[in-house]
């Protein structure tokens, strides 16, 4: 007892011994923690920069920031596998779609410029071009959820839920006897989360809903209860299919803000879409490749969740008398991948307008290709126009959004604020033709960090749509002239630049 007594009344004593050697040889340590980021880490030349000066003013400590943001030091394991399932499958699909699609691709003549942009998605991902579809708009999260719950009571065989962010709170308190209820009626009911957004939600919980039936799964779940060493490379796709007929996709989760019942944020304004049609298989193929990893069931060996041996009539059974020519492309992007697909699809978008570029997006952090591509837009004559929020939930991206509205200013764009609550939908519309709506945000941490899905819509009455829902937000929005900009007080110009600064950490 006195032996161990002694080794404790030691360790204050060894460990300011260890601190004293430390600050002794800093130089040497910060000198080897350097070469480790710089040589050993294929990264962004600003985004080394930026850690190397983070290590600078913050020795040691910065460095363990590092490990824990930026683990690319172990990405290409912990994604091998999921990269070789994701490439065999989408090569299959490409190898069965491309011919076909050679002779369709967009039928509406005014979308020729853009058959390169299909092209390089099926080609680079497999995003096979669908043109059965209906896809129907909600930008109020009650309105979305009644329908989504509407639509799980009518379930015969499945239903596939997969939210970056679940929380158990009076909405998904709301879903759960309906699950139950199905899953007694004999379908089968999965639940993917990511393990960040999903910290919060009751261990007890998730055992409730697997004693009565349902499968969950869990991406990236945390180490030790709720401890989560992985910031980065979260799952932040919200994904819903019911027996392939109906997908949902876009940037509502599941919690009580996204009803607008927070006080903090107001009203909560989204987008999600609704589709109809053989996109939802392509929905599910990607519900299907993250569900494989995070829960190790191979889905794909039963046909019948993607429409092959699946009997005629339970095939798309309920839009049968509704407009079903919408022409889509659904599209993925992560850490896994080498291609910044969504990233490569904005970019295309951008280069391609000849009328005007709407855009909104609750974080606004481009990197240097998208930031030039809108600039070169718009001092080409298109018409752009950036709609962010008016308060931040994230403050350093707020206020990293808000210094990149200035470069947009300078050469011509308008940039407006949203004032009626937050605004939280990630869409893209380009000339009345063509948007790309989904779960991405215009920004870094989306483009290269996070697991991503968006759906590439050729259709002019569905962007149509789109572009009416950003001109009535309009009317709820205060726009940053040029001249209100550049009266800011300093106060906000520090916290401008130093959260750009930060941007490639962001």
């Amino acid at each position: 007892m006195d032996g161990a007594m002694g080794v404790f009344a030691e360790a204050p004593g060894q460990l300011l011994g260890l601190w004293g050697w430390m600050m002794e040889h800093l130089f040497y340590i910060n000198l080897f923690l350097s070469v480790v980021i710089v040589f050993f880490q294929r990264r962004d030349p600003k985004a080394v920069w930026t850690w190397l000066l983070a290590l600078y003013f913050v020795p040691i400590f910065g460095f363990f920031l590092y490990l824990l943001l930026c683990q690319d030091y172990h990405k290409n394991k912990m994604f091998r596998v999921k990269e070789v399932e994701d490439r065999l499958w989408y090569s299959v699909k490409s190898q069965e779609e491309a011919d076909l699609n050679r002779k369709v691709w967009l039928k509406d003549p005014r979308y020729k410029g853009y058959e390169k942009l299909v092209k390089y998605n099926l080609q680079t991902s497999g995003a096979v071009l669908t043109e059965d579809n209906q896809v129907e708009i909600f930008t109020d999260g009650v309105e979305k959820f009644d329908d989504l719950i509407t639509e799980m009571e009518k379930a015969r065989q499945y239903i596939h839920i997969q939210y970056y962010i679940i929380k158990n709170d009076e909405v998904f308190q709301r879903m759960v006897p309906v699950l139950k209820e199905k899953v007694s009626q004999g379908v089968e009911v999965r639940i993917l989360c990511d393990g960040m957004g999903g910290r919060f939600m009751p261990q007890k919980v998730w055992r409730d809903l697997k004693e009565s039936g349902v499968m969950v799964g869990e991406f990236f779940p945390a180490f030790l209860g709720r401890l989560q060493l992985r910031v980065n490379y979260r799952n932040h796709r919200k994904i819903v299919v019911i027996d392939g007929n109906v997908g949902y996709v876009g940037g509502f989760n599941i919690g009580r803000e996204y009803i607008s019942r927070d006080p903090k944020f107001g009203y909560w304004r989204d987008t999600h879409l609704k589709i109809r049609g053989s996109a939802v298989y392509s929905l599910q193929i990607r519900f299907a490749l993250d569900w494989n990893y995070a829960a190790g069931e191979n889905l794909f060996k039963d046909g019948w969740y993607f429409g092959l041996d699946k009997p005629e009539k339970e095939k798309n059974r309920s839009y049968k008398n509704e407009k079903q020519d919408v022409e889509i492309q659904i599209i993925s992007s992560g850490p896994d991948a080498s291609n910044r697909q969504i990233r490569n699809n904005y970019l295309q978008l951008f280069q391609g307008a000849r009328d005007h570029i709407y855009i909104q997006t609750p974080y606004f952090v481009p990197d240097d290709a998208v930031l030039s591509a809108l600039k070169m837009a718009a001092e080409s004559g298109v018409d752009v126009r950036l709609m962010i929020p008016c308060k931040p939930d994230h403050p350093f991206v707020y206020w990293a959004s808000y210094s990149y509205v200035g470069d947009l200013l300078a050469v011509g764009a308008r940039c407006y604020v949203y004032e009626d609550g937050f605004l939280h939908a990630k869409a893209v519309m380009a000339d009345g033709l063509v948007c790309s709506c989904g779960t991405a945000n215009m920004d870094i941490r989306s483009f290269e960090l996070n697991f991503e899905v968006n759906a590439t819509i050729f259709d002019e009455e569905t962007v149509k749509k789109m572009e009416a829902a950003f001109m009535q937000d309009l009317e709820r929005c205060r726009e940053v002239t040029k001249e209100r900009y550049g009266q800011r007080n300093m106060w906000i110009r520090i916290k401008e630049q130093c959260s750009r600064l930060l941007s490639p950490l962001l």
